[in-house]
């Protein structure tokens, strides 16, 4: 009696089974984990803003736009250039929410580039604590540090 090498039909379907309950527990936490790190890249990249925008300032006695700190090279140009339809930082674009900065305030934003990269939209203003959003919206709200809009009315409110 000769004997049949190889696997059966049911063999191998369970083998695809197991193999389709792996990835489905492991894809949706890779997804995330990348969003995270995008939010996380975000925040960074608002951090240096924060800092060239205080060097602008001892520099100009006013607050620059991403474009001027860019001319001033204090802002990497995928920062100083990003929009909704041209490319992102890690997944976001940013924008001055106050168009024209002053000497006392300046806002700049960071919002997703679409839904998988990321959940929140974040700020910063003068006083460098980074604020999220998690509502969805167009543009990014920015407030002080009492809560107090800073060019327009709160979102949401």
């Amino acid at each position: 009696m000769k004997k049949e090498q190889g696997f059966s039909l049911i063999e191998l379907l369970i083998v695809v089974a197991i193999i389709g309950i792996v990835a489905a527990i492991a894809i949706p936490n890779l997804l995330q984990a990348r969003k995270t790190a995008n939010e996380a890249s975000a925040i960074g990249a608002l951090r240096t803003c924060a800092s060239a925008e205080v060097t602008y300032q001892g520099n100009n006695n006013v607050y620059g736009t991403l474009a001027q700190l860019n001319s001033a090279s204090l802002v990497d140009t995928t920062v100083s250039t990003s929009t909704a339809t041209t490319a992102a930082k890690s997944g976001f674009y940013f924008s001055n929410v106050v168009a024209t900065p002053t000497a006392t305030d300046f806002c700049i934003g960071a919002a997703p580039a679409s839904a998988s990269s990321g959940d929140r939209r974040f700020n910063v203003v003068e006083d460098g604590v980074v604020r999220f959003e998690s509502s969805a919206g167009a543009t990014t709200q920015c407030t002080d540090g009492a809560g107090t809009p800073l060019g327009g009315t709160a979102s949401g409110s």
